[in-house]
């Protein structure tokens, strides 16, 4: 079988091919999550990340493959989770890039793209780790363009990409000691190879045509428990009309512009609010909350013709959803701090140190780069401070940082207890980069740790680990394992102590209880007679403990 020229309907085909393969191995992806807690969610992250490039796919009714590969690009990137669906979005990103100005392509065409998007996504990740999806990607796409030379068929390339990427990821436990440790290939790459083995049985026919479910069916449905319509009244609705656009810059009988992507953003900005500008050289897309659609709309043919018009009167729709009494119209403020975290107790301490909007989300349910933009949205404010509180979601953070369209910085801390502690150095009065450089400073000042089960049996660093046995892990390394939760708690609360601590915190969640937690508290002060013991319960979901040392 032969295919020589890749049209957009078999590129539509092949997307939705992999999506469907990588979600029905959704969960053993998930498992091959290095270390033994109860945190896999590679394949999650990936899966939720790939199908909303799918829906966007879906959404397009173009019969050019360049505009398709540009729609999966956007749609990965704003629900791109976690690292891996982060990294997933810039091979697709740079995949689309490379074929963007085709309407079919052929085998070298289609190969190129492949290295394109290898070279996007190490650009994109700041200190790239060999033996990871990224080595996957590069190494498949190597041979994929050295097999193009040799044949004109579209399917031996795939075939070969896909044989490589395998061949690849058996050898990512060599290049990452702790995949070998404990004995499983790269999650990610894995995934990968997944959404490889889709195209490939949509090309050779072997994968039935399937549509992209409505994202929603995947989504938890607690990702999305603090909407809008709980923080906000229909009264409070100033620009009524949720109006997102599409525009195919330079076609059409109404072009009497030329693009630039700052002055385009800055005129929508005067026309209303929680505005979002994605753009490349050959399509803008845009959503803008205004009182006039028809301007945007208008405004938009200016410079291209309009692919995709959506309007929602948000009004009506909130009206629907609520019937609560008029209150006073939220204060735009000038920074406003948006954090990451789970559980109802860990949300008011947050709030209760300042934070102004707490995201569901973290460990096993990481939030998407759209996610984090709808979360800035409930709170009006001229820039913004974002706190991820686990360290794979840094890259979603960084990318909804980048698409907002007002001043945007991270704080990069990896745990809730660094930013608790980072809230220390936050004051509303000094300007956005100063709150940047005082809060993480204030990240140094903490030593994390976490009591939770183990999922597999296994040894790391000389730990032998006991599947359901309890671990202690101190700023991310496994330090302590036993079948006693309290032994292992002040185990691990034995080795984050030193000469200078002077306060232990101890939020205890779902699986926890404050009565234990009393107990360790005690036990804790009888042994340390100069640390101040604090107990909050925390109602943190896969850690029945979290304790941090300052």
């Amino acid at each position: 079988m032969e295919v020589l020229n890749l049209t957009s309907d078999e590129f539509k085909n092949m997307v939705a091919a992999g999506r469907a393969r990588l979600d029905e191995n959704t969960e053993y992806v998930n498992s091959l999550n290095v270390f033994p807690v109860p945190d896999g969610d590679t394949g999650t992250n990936m899966n939720l990340s790939f199908t909303s490039g799918a829906k966007a796919v879906k959404e397009t009714d173009s019969d050019h493959i360049g505009e398709v590969a540009q729609a999966l690009a956007k749609g990965l990137l704003m629900g791109a989770r976690g690292n891996s669906g982060v990294i997933l979005s810039q091979l697709f990103r740079g995949f689309g890039k490379e074929i963007q100005q085709h309407k079919t392509i052929n085998a070298k065409q289609f190969a190129a793209a492949f290295q394109n998007g290898v070279e996007s996504a190490y650009n994109a990740v700041m200190k790239p780790v060999e033996g990871t999806i990224l080595t996957v990607a590069r190494e498949s796409a190597k041979s994929g363009v050295k097999k193009a030379n040799d044949t004109d068929n579209i399917i031996e390339v795939m075939e070969k990409i896909i044989s490589s990427a395998k061949k690849s990821l058996k050898k990512t436990p060599d290049l990452l000691p702790v995949l070998k440790e404990v004995g499983v290939v790269d999650s990610g790459g894995q995934g990968l190879v997944y959404v490889y083995e889709g195209f490939l049985s949509s090309l050779t026919g072997e994968a039935p045509v399937e549509e992209a479910p409505e994202l929603d069916e995947l989504v938890r449905a607690e990702h999305h428990r603090n909407d809008v319509h709980e923080h906000v009244h229909t009264e409070d609705i100033t620009f009524g009309y949720c109006t997102e656009i599409m525009v195919r810059i330079g076609e059409g009988e109404t072009v009497d512009s030329e693009f630039d992507y700052d002055a385009f953003r800055n005129h929508l900005d005067k026309m209303g609010d929680s505005l979002l500008v994605v753009a490349d050289d050959e399509v803008i897309k845009v959503h803008v909350h205004t009182e006039h659609p028809g301007e945007v709309m208008n405004y938009g043919q200016k410079f291209g013709s309009l692919m995709k018009i959506k309007v929602d009167n948000m009004r009506e729709q909130h009206s629907a959803l609520s019937s609560e009494a008029p209150k006073k119209k939220v204060e735009v403020k000038d920074i406003a701090v948006l954090a990451v975290a789970a559980g109802e107790g860990i949300k008011q301490l947050f709030e209760s140190l300042g934070v102004d909007y707490v995201l569901l989300g973290g460990q096993t349910m990481n939030p998407s780069t759209e996610d984090i933009i709808k979360a800035m949205e409930n709170v009006p404010a001229k820039q913004y401070i974002i706190l991820p509180n686990n360290k794979n979601i840094f890259m979603a953070a960084e990318q909804a940082a980048e698409v907002s369209d007002v001043d945007t910085v991270v704080v990069e801390s990896k745990t809730i207890q660094q930013g608790l502690t980072s809230m220390l150095g936050f004051n509303a009065t000094q300007d956005l980069e100063t709150n940047k450089e005082n809060m993480t400073a204030e990240l140094k000042a903490v030593i994390s740790g976490q009591v939770t089960f183990a999922v597999r049996d296994t040894e790391i660093n000389g730990i032998a680990i006991k599947k359901d046995d309890f671990m202690g892990i101190i700023d991310g390394a496994i330090k302590v394992s036993a079948s006693d939760i309290k032994q292992v708690t002040l185990d691990t609360i034995d080795q984050m102590i030193n000469e200078d601590s002077e306060i232990l915190t101890l939020l205890y969640g779902e699986d926890g209880s404050r009565e234990v937690a009393e107990e360790i508290g005690q036990a804790v002060e009888n042994k340390y007679e100069d640390v101040e013991v604090e107990i909050h319960e925390g109602g943190q979901p896969v850690y029945p403990y979290l304790i941090s040392v300052e």
